[in-house]
This record gives structure tokens, sequence and C-alpha cells, in this order.
């Protein structure tokens, strides 16, 4: 059985990731006039109007390279230990899903409300939320690992 402690640096760096969701809004709440390039409405409407057809795209394509990740952390050869595959199946899916909150801050940033930030922001929370570290996941890596024969 695997020990909580295996996952810590899986969970430090769930928390930088909301720590950067938190701090883009953050920055722009304090530097508000400063950032914002004030593009006209139509090009930010194109601009948003793509960022979510990309933001709805990305969900489904993260989870699908999920699985193949854990399928491929279960089953591929060598000698990288489970806490080390599951930490880069971590890294990929949940940097993946960050993206979407920094179309957020990209749209605040051409000229859009808090209301487009904060709705990104919360797409991507939600991502962080379903593609956190889970301990069940990684103790069917350590299993289908010391199992190779399964």
């Amino acid at each position: 059985m695997p020990v909580k402690s295996d996952l810590t640096l899986h969970w430090v760096i769930v928390g930088f990731m909301l720590l950067t969701l938190l701090s883009y809004n953050i920055i722009c709440h304090v530097a508000t006039i400063d950032l914002q390039l004030n593009l006209s409405a139509e090009e930010r409407e194109l601009t948003r109007s793509i960022f979510y057809i990309i933001a709805i795209l990305l969900f489904p394509l993260v989870n699908l390279l999920r699985h193949i990740l854990l399928r491929l952390n279960q089953t591929m050869p060598g000698d990288t230990p489970a806490k080390k595959r599951y930490l880069i199946t971590t890294l990929i899916t949940l940097s993946s899903i960050e993206i979407v909150g920094f179309f957020g801050l990209v749209m605040f940033m051409l000229g859009d409300g808090y209301n487009t930030l904060y709705i990104f922001s919360s797409l991507a929370l939600l991502g962080l939320f379903l593609h956190r570290p889970q301990q069940e996941e990684y103790q069917q890596i350590i299993d289908a690992l010391n199992n190779p024969e399964r």
C-alpha cells in the first residue's frame, strides 16, 4: 500500500497551479488600467470564441490523454518508479488544463471584463479538481508494475 506522502510533490504542483490562477485574478484586480489593450469588441469576441472552443475541446482531450498516460504508466517496461511515472502524468494533465485559466488573463489583457476572467479561471479550477492526484490511480500503477503478468 503506497503512503500518502508519495503524492506530496503531486499536491504541491496542484497548489502551485492554484496559486497561479489566484495570481492571475489578483494581477487583473490590482493593475487594471495598465494591463488592458482595449481591442475592438469584434476582435475580442472572435478571440474569446476561439478560446472557448479550445477550452471545450481541451477538457475531453486531456481526459483521454490522462487515461492513455495512466495506462502507459501501468504497461510500459522500464525501471522508472511508479511515483515518477504518475508525477509526469500529473504534470502533463494539470499543465494542459492550466492553459484555460491563462485564456482568462489574456482576454482581460485584451480588454474583456472580469466576467470572462472568472469564467476561464473557474473552468481551470474545475479541470484542476478533475485531474487532481488520486491515491487509487497511483495504487493501480504500483500494482501493475509489481505484477506485470496481469
